[in-house]
């Protein structure tokens, strides 16, 4: 009868830890989520900045103004 609680312990210790991995693996899977929705945005800002440079090297294209400081400065 020993054996039988035993081996009932070792399984409810086992749904324990199979329910910690469960709800971690449901974390990491969320902050992976966010992550990528992150990584998207940072490559549409930098689209977006490469975009601007190039249209600013183009004659009548956006300047900055410190391109358009004297030349004593």
């Amino acid at each position: 009868m020993d054996n039988l609680q035993t081996l009932e312990q070792r399984i409810t210790d086992l749904e324990i830890k199979a329910s910690f991995a469960e709800d971690t693996v449901e974390q990491l899977n969320q902050v992976v989520v966010r992550q990528q929705a992150q990584i998207d945005r940072l490559v549409r800002e930098l689209v977006e900045l490469r975009d601007r440079a190039a249209a600013a090297g183009e004659p009548g294209g956006v300047r900055s103004l410190r391109d358009e400081l004297p030349p004593h400065y």
